[in-house]
């Protein structure tokens, strides 16, 4: 079983872990895949270097196996991020789809209703890298922070993201995307694949920053993931058919996702109640407790 790191030549944001993880010493050569894409091989780590945007790369893990004869264990993407908020950052976050219903348009990969198997590594990856920040200054001008879950590209393995970015009006997104001692900590943190294994796993849902809670963190759905319908009735005893909408497909295939790439794992959900209208809290709460669905509260992850 092998591990698929994976950049992108045409992100600079993506480039630069790669380039300083290939920097430290084990890497050779390794096997191409059918589209020539240049591969480095350290111990049962395997990166790729691709020259496509990554949420085009559907099912890269099967195409890997098929070419190699080498079965992936998990994938981890290097990308670059951007976002409203004027502090850069540095992020990670699992991948998918699920808000998004069949007809709609896809505006960066996946496929309606779908949701990747979450990386086991998220948890202690934004731990580990939220103490790099820190040791190397990057902390307080660099958040680093979990994303909600909202782009593709298809894959069959446990996959997450991990992004440097920033958007600001006045000042060029690319000056982050480079930034040479942002790409150095995340290359740092993936530097030690011997992470701490916890036994607690959880969904958040409508959640904000309040990863620093759970021992580990799964798909995080925000607003525009669970799109509900106000039913325009008394919303004190809400059937939850009457709120349409696709929030509650997302929730499922969220939930599902993280029972497979967690088997034996408890599952929780999180609700950040600040994040919804009390009708909504309400219809998701009713919605969790039909599926029997675990709601956790923060002390249930201290």
């Amino acid at each position: 079983m092998v591990i698929l790191l994976v950049a992108t030549t045409t992100d600079t944001a993506s480039i630069g872990p790669a380039s300083a993880l290939l920097a430290m010493p084990g890497w050779h050569p390794g096997p191409s895949l059918q589209d020539a894409a240049v591969s480095f091989v350290n111990k049962d780590l395997r990166l790729i270097k691709l020259d496509n945007s990554l949420v085009e790369e559907d099912h890269l893990d099967k195409r890997w196996e098929e070419a190699t004869g080498e079965l992936v264990d998990e994938v981890i993407f290097f990308s670059k991020h951007v976002a409203s908020s004027n502090r850069p950052a540095l992020t990670v976050h699992p991948i998918g789809t699920p808000h998004v219903g069949e007809g709609e348009v896809l505006v960066a990969g996946g496929k309606p209703g779908w949701a990747a198997l979450p990386n086991p590594r998220i948890g202690p990856w934004l731990r580990l890298l939220r103490t790099i920040a820190e040791s190397h200054k990057l902390s307080p001008e660099f958040e680093v922070t979990l994303e909600a879950t909202h782009h593709g590209p298809l894959t069959n393995s446990p996959t997450m993201f991990v992004e440097i970015g920033k958007l600001l009006p006045l000042i060029s997104t690319e000056e982050y995307w480079r930034r040479q001692d942002a790409a150095e900590a995340i290359a740092l943190s993936g530097k030690d694949w011997v992470l701490e294994e916890e036994l607690l796993r959880e969904t958040g849902a409508g959640m904000n920053n309040l990863w620093e809670y759970f021992s580990d963190i799964c798909h995080l759905l925000s607003g525009y993931s669970l799109p509900m319908e106000d039913p325009g009735q008394s919303k004190t005893q809400i059937n939850t058919e009457a709120v349409h909408g696709t929030w509650r497909d997302a929730i499922k295939v969220s939930f599902e996702a993280t029972k497979s790439a967690f088997p034996g794992g408890e599952v929780l959900a999180h609700l950040d109640h600040k994040s919804f209208k009390s009708w909504q809290r309400n219809a998701v709460t009713t919605f969790l407790v039909e599926q029997n669905i675990k709601i956790g509260k923060a002390s249930d992850f201290s």
